[in-house]
């Protein structure tokens, strides 16, 4: 039984901080691996310029997507669709659980924020695990700025 606490304890300091700031209930680590189904589509480039994960430039680069609005990535703003960035000006801040509904659907998503049915998402891709997504949540969390 001590054995099973130390190493419960031990998890808890690694994970810990990744977590501790409330942006994140999954598992970072694990939402490294399931974020190369995303670098096809998107990088994640620190505010530096420094490439965290080289990825494609068909979607925004991710770093920070926790301290952002919807749609407003100024070097991605002309590629943005109209539905994702009507979401923005309704007040779309990207968190845990409007990241886990926007991946795992990102046009229904749209059609139930914006009340619109024709709403469209240039997103066609879908994450269909919600672990998956939570994880990738996490991941993205734990190589971001630090949360305010």
């Amino acid at each position: 039984m001590n054995k099973l606490k130390i190493a419960a304890l031990g998890l808890a300091l690694v994970a810990g901080p990744a977590f501790a700031d409330g942006h994140a209930t999954g598992d970072a680590a694990a939402g490294e691996g399931v974020f190369q189904k995303c670098k096809a589509c998107h990088a994640v480039v620190d505010a530096d310029g420094n490439d965290i994960v080289k990825g494609g430039r068909t979607g925004p680069n991710l770093y920070g997507l926790y301290t952002r609005q919807a749609g407003t990535n100024e070097d991605f703003a002309k590629k943005y669709g109209d539905s994702l960035i009507e979401a923005g000006e309704k007040g779309l801040m990207w968190n845990e659980a409007d990241f886990v509904a926007y991946v795992s659907d990102p046009r229904e998503f749209l059609r139930t924020y914006n009340d619109d049915k024709r709403a469209r998402s240039k997103m066609s891709f879908k994450l269909g695990s919600e672990d998956d997504s939570k994880n990738v949540w996490a991941y993205l969390v734990s190589v971001g700025p630090a949360a305010e």
